[in-house]
């Protein structure tokens, strides 16, 4: 029978197979390398991705840019610290120092807000001339077919109606629905709408001829929840709008 010290001198008598090369820095032991074909890093960064050029679709610097500028900062606000963007405290920064006189953040501030008017007016004068081109083209178009009788097309969103334009102000704004889904809510209300006035107009003309105290007492009830239920639904809708008209809703 074989004892401990047989099994050990049986254990220490298997060699490991010696290295076909020197084991070392950039050479690990056989038991230590990946299979071949095996990815030593299958869920990371693919090999070269860090110096890959961007495609043609790509801005990565501009992301980037616009990474950094709305970071969050922490900047001292008076006897306090606020969180605001680093785009914003540059702006602060520059100002502060106008404020103070210097002549080169001055000019460069200046230059900023004037910029910046600039191009808020464009694209104002622009969203104003499009709105107006928008109403104008699509109420000639629909008295054109009211007028040869075209019916069964669709009907533009937003109805032209529904585009507000107060050229003594230059505002714009739409008050109707702008998308499919809308208009069908918007459709849904009107129905309910409709339903609800109906229904309370049977409910005046019960309680003119009601009798009793006790029915004219549950009429009113009706009465009074049924007014509620008008109110809701027309908050649903701007006052400009005329919410009798289902098709346009043309204002009032």
């Amino acid at each position: 029978m074989s004892g401990p010290d047989d099994k050990d001198r049986k254990a220490l008598a298997v060699r490991p197979q010696q290295a076909s090369y020197e084991v070392g820095y950039g050479k690990p032991p056989e038991h230590g390398r990946f299979a071949k074909g095996q990815s030593g890093n299958p869920k990371g960064r693919p090999r070269g991705a860090k110096n890959k050029v961007p495609a043609l679709n790509e801005e990565r610097l501009k992301s980037i840019i616009l990474e950094e500028a709305y970071r969050s900062i922490n900047v001292n606000d008076g006897n306090q610290q606020v969180t605001i963007s680093m785009a914003q405290a540059v702006v602060r920064s520059i100002a502060l120092k106008a404020a103070k006189g210097n002549e080169r953040a001055q000019r460069l501030f200046t230059e900023m807000v004037s910029t910046t008017e600039r191009e808020n007016a464009r694209q104002h004068n622009e969203w104003l001339e499009t709105a107006i081109n928008y109403k104008v083209d699509w109420e000639r178009e629909l008295k054109r077919r009211e007028r040869l009788r075209i019916t069964g097309l669709e009907e533009p969103l937003p109805h032209p109606d529904h585009v507000i334009i107060d050229m003594s102000t230059g505002s714009v704004r739409i008050v109707g629905p702008m998308t499919p889904e809308e208009k069908k809510e918007w459709d849904w209300l009107l129905d309910r709408k409709r339903e609800y006035e109906e229904e309370l107009d049977y409910l005046k003309g019960e309680l003119t001829n009601a009798t009793d105290d006790r029915t004219r007492g549950r009429l009113e009830e009706d009465i009074a929840r049924t007014k509620r239920t008008l109110e809701i639904i027309a908050s649903r809708f701007p006052d400009e709008v005329d919410v009798n008209s289902r098709d346009s809703g043309r204002r009032k």
